[in-house]
């Protein structure tokens, strides 16, 4: 009788490999003379077990990859975390104003606050896809349009401050000091790091000597657009549903502007140029104080 070959495979778990996401296989093979002997070693085989894939380690390796994605982005997701608990901190001192006053006054600042969020949050956006080639010249400049329409709105918030020269007499003034003061601080900073976004575009994509003339045009036409709002009161989404006559006014004030039109433009150009400076300056700091503090390997002899 020809030989008969019997294979069968067990699986024990505690063998799995660690590259592997079914448990290790052994393979026994018993060379047979007669169907007798198949029968008796098939009866002594039944307790090998056939193989048993263990499931996949999914939620380990997902939360691995998530804490590294986390740490990764530490610093961003802490300047996050930073403008919404100030968001947050905004809305708490309005309605502890409102519910001890009985007034709504200031309740408004509360709307230009959740503007001043849109041009970060598209700025972010459009930093996001703007690694990827095939979105940076197609996805990006709707992005970028978008966001500088409503760019006007981060830094809008200081000149609420004007709203400090109306006397309240149930609020103390120092209140409404420091109310106008986080909302207009939290708007600036929000316009701010949704502008450095977008200038590390520029320099990445056109250079370094455009990236700056880019801050310089963006914080002019920016500064343009708050007196736009402030002194004739239009708004972002005005550009977008009645466009001929927000363009019209935009052009007479630049070809025939009043003192006021000039001075505020260029003193609020000036003031957001600085504190964009001083921010950028101080961030890169601390940038080379870190590559300072790094060991360098000793040379080899």
């Amino acid at each position: 009788m020809k030989s008969l070959l019997f294979q069968n495979v067990c699986c024990a778990p505690w063998e799995s490999s660690p590259k592997s996401n079914f448990a290790h296989k052994t393979v026994v093979t018993i060379s047979i003379e007669s169907r007798s002997d198949a029968g008796r070693c098939e009866q002594n085989l039944t307790g090998l077990q056939r193989p048993v894939f263990l499931p996949k380690r999914q939620p380990k390796l997902m939360a691995g990859k998530l804490i590294t994605t986390l740490l990764k982005h530490r610093y961003k997701l802490t300047i996050f975390i930073l403008l919404a608990a100030a968001s947050t901190g905004c809305i708490l001192l309005i309605g502890a104003r409102v519910a001890y006053s009985d007034s709504l006054r200031h309740i408004n600042l509360v709307w230009n606050l959740f503007l001043a969020w849109i041009p970060f949050v598209l700025a972010y956006a459009g930093y996001a896809i703007s690694w990827k080639r095939r979105t940076l010249y197609i996805a990006l400049p709707i992005f970028a349009f978008l966001w500088l329409i409503f760019l006007p709105n981060a830094p809008y918030l200081l000149t609420d401050l004007q709203h400090l020269n109306q006397p309240v007499t149930n609020v103390p003034l120092w209140y409404d000091v420091i109310l106008m003061i986080w909302f207009s601080w939290t708007g600036m900073l929000l316009g701010v790091i949704s502008l450095y976004l977008m200038h590390e575009i520029v320099i990445r994509t056109f250079g370094k000597v455009t990236g700056w003339l880019f801050v310089l045009a963006v914080s002019a036409l920016s500064s343009l657009g708050i007196y736009l709002g402030r002194f004739l009161r239009w708004n972002s989404w005005d550009l977008l549903q009645e466009p001929q006559e927000v363009i019209r006014d935009s052009l007479s004030l630049l070809l025939d502007p009043s003192r006021s039109t000039i001075g505020f433009t260029f003193l609020f150009t000036a003031f957001f140029l600085f504190v964009y400076l001083t921010l950028y300056a101080f961030g890169h700091v601390l940038q080379e104080q870190k590559e300072v503090t790094v060991p360098t390997q000793p040379p080899k002899i």
